[in-house]
């Protein structure tokens, strides 16, 4: 039996690690000792560092204490047998909350005592049962919206326009009352107006639209009014294809975004926002009434490092009504999540201190033949 080129091993652990990073999933492989000594792409992105630093670390530094992966890293390097654990919750400070993964461990049969790691996310299954929560909350408004434009709005009207008639006869320290009930009735009809916009179920008028387009817009207006004390950071694909959206409403949201981004960034040193677009084939999503399942592969990623949001917030960030400003109405992330569920993408929100990612997957344009059947809600 001849022994192996040399050349040719090394170029078969080229191709592998090619293969490994190619995947969309976290791999590492750890060594007898404890230390990761491998890790793709997408495991430096799941664990926050770089993969040099990582083979520095024991598996237990990037852990919450006491998981079972390690439990499981040891059984299948005791028992040479490859081992699989679902649900396995790895929350923490490091890796962010409401953290779940499926963890597949296998031995590295070549290297003795060397095991191999691979976690899929398992909240990405639950993130996309959310969506469909997140769009059902933000439509539960719309009949109310409808009933307060016609129950509200009229008799506003006629209040503020006796005001402004008492105004008028009254003397001047009572002025300032007739003043406050107009400047009151104004800021109710401004809620309402805001409101009005579920009640839209209208056909979203698509296109194909450069999303790096939506984004460089956004920054400009951000960097010369309301962000222009943050650093903005741009990591685009420039291969990435086309969205399948409406431009201005694509603005209205990454607006929107960007905006309670700068708003949490108000006294971080350092105040930064990361702009980010990527291809993630694979992604599919079954939608009611369509037989075929629908493909996300385009993901946008806006992420400040602020101080994040509560955790016992994050699961409700995208009903009506939900906010942690003192002014705020609570309806801009409801409105945002309305928009993406109309182009059929999803929204999600992952939040931990120094470090808040509001991720958007939505379809791509198909060219002409993928234009008929797709431009409705």
């Amino acid at each position: 039996m001849t022994s192996p080129d040399p050349k040719q091993a090394g170029d078969s652990r080229d191709i592998a690690a090619l293969v490994l990073n190619s995947l969309s999933h976290p791999v590492i492989m750890v060594d007898a000792q404890g230390f990761i000594a491998w890790s793709n792409t997408d495991a430096e992105f799941f664990f926050s560092s770089s993969s040099s630093f990582m083979a520095r670390k024991r598996l237990e530094h990037f852990l919450p204490f006491g998981s079972p992966v390690i439990t499981l890293v040891n059984q299948v390097r005791e028992n040479g047998a490859p081992v699989n654990e679902y649900a396995v919750d790895l929350s923490s400070p490091r890796l962010g909350a409401e953290r779940v993964v499926d963890a597949f461990v296998s031995p590295v049969n070549e290297l003795p005592g060397a095991v191999a790691v691979m976690f899929r996310e398992r909240s990405l299954a639950d993130k996309f049962d959310k969506q469909l929560t997140h769009r059902g909350a933000a439509r539960s408004v719309t009949g109310l919206a409808s009933m307060l434009a016609h129950e509200i709005k009229n008799p506003l009207s006629g209040i503020r326009g006796a005001a402004q008639l008492l105004e008028m006869v009254v003397s001047d320290s009572d002025r300032s009352l007739t003043q406050l009930i107009t400047a009151e009735t104004d800021r109710i009809v401004s809620l309402v107006d805001r409101m009005e916009v579920f009640s839209d179920e209208r056909p979203v008028n698509r296109e194909a639209v450069n999303i790096h387009i939506v984004l460089d817009r956004v920054k400009a207006i951000a960097e010369t009014g309301f962000g222009r004390s943050v650093r903005f950071v741009g990591e685009y694909d420039p291969s990435l294809p086309p969205v399948w959206a409406n431009q201005d409403q694509l603005i209205q949201v990454f607006l929107n975004l960007v905006k309670n981004a700068v708003e949490a960034l108000v006294g971080v040193e350092n105040p930064e926002i990361r702009l980010a677009t990527a291809f993630r084939p694979g992604i599919r999503l079954s939608v009611p009434g369509v037989r075929e399942r629908v493909s996300l592969p385009l993901e946008f990623i806006v992420q400040d490092n602020g101080p994040g949001v509560p955790a016992d917030l994050v699961p409700y960030m995208f009903d009506p009504f939900i906010t942690t400003k003192p002014n705020g109405s609570g309806l801009g992330l409801a409105l945002v999540a309305k928009i993406i569920g109309d182009h059929g993408g999803v929204i999600e929100c992952d939040s931990q201190p120094r470090r808040t990612m509001f991720r958007i997957l939505m379809p791509a344009w198909k060219g002409e033949a993928g234009e008929s059947g797709a431009t409705s809600a």
